[in-house]
């Protein structure tokens, strides 16, 4: 049997690659899937591609920045897939240059994403998950909160942030057989590293740099990520909670 069959679980961001890798993970473990993102349209293609291989998605437009269109987006979940079991704080966004050059407008946005839509997010589902004394957590945060990221100084405060939270959240709910861990990537092959190269003098350079750095001789994929989240939104790791994982090929190792 699918380890998470008939299991409700929402993916923040999950049109994008590691968002749309881990829906597909899901979904291939027999959970049912509530694709969330801004992009309903790539939204609604990860869906489409989930139903296509005989498995159960469904895409809700959510703002994660807006409470509101959180709380709907929920609701919508609840209704059509069911309470939810697992949540997945996938979505994020980034901006690379130095921190004086950065404006203030980048940092509001920035928190937004990164850090007040988790929020937004757990929130919304945690009340549920209490009432039913069950639920995973799974927020995907950075080796730029765990080691600093040149150019990533407040996108590292809001990962950052996010791995403090989790651990408190942690805490307060293992009493309500609630676990919340953290996955944090490394350099990954997705339109997120593409536009971050985007920003630098010779992108190419970059992303060969980040290539040649990784012990194991490559950028991460976005399967590489799926398999961890989809672990950590198992039973198979109902006995670990407030932990972080670097999921990096060897260039973070961090004790």
């Amino acid at each position: 049997m699918p380890k998470l069959k008939d299991k409700t679980v929402i993916v923040t961001g999950g049109a994008g690659g590691i968002g749309g890798a881990t829906c597909r993970r899901f979904a291939a473990e027999g959970a049912k899937v509530a694709v969330f993102d801004m992009n309903i349209e790539a939204a609604q293609k990860v869906a489409d591609g989930i139903k296509a291989s005989g498995g159960i998605a469904a895409a809700f437009k959510c703002d994660i920045t807006d409470r509101a269109a959180v709380d709907a987006a929920v609701a919508a979940t609840i209704a059509q897939l069911g309470p939810i079991d697992v949540l997945v704080n996938n979505a994020g966004w980034d901006v690379f240059k130095p921190f004086v050059k950065t404006v203030p407008d980048e940092w509001s946005k920035l928190i937004a994403i990164n850090l007040t839509g988790a929020l937004h997010m757990l929130h919304a589902v945690l009340p549920g998950m209490v009432e039913r004394n069950a639920g995973r957590i799974v927020n995907i945060a950075s080796d730029a909160a765990r080691g600093g990221s040149s150019g990533e100084a407040v996108y590292s405060a809001c990962k950052g942030g996010l791995v403090a939270l989790s651990k408190t959240l942690a805490r307060e709910h293992a009493r309500h057989n609630i676990t919340v861990n953290v996955v944090c990537p490394g350099p990954t092959d997705t339109a997120l590293l593409a536009g971050v190269a985007e920003g630098a003098r010779d992108p190419a350079k970059l992303i060969e740099a980040f290539r040649s750095a990784i012990p194991l001789g490559r950028l991460g994929q976005p399967d590489d990520l799926a398999n961890a989240i989809a672990f950590f939104g198992s039973d198979d790791a109902s006995f670990i909670t407030g932990q972080v994982i670097s999921v990096s090929g060897g260039l973070t190792m961090h004790g």
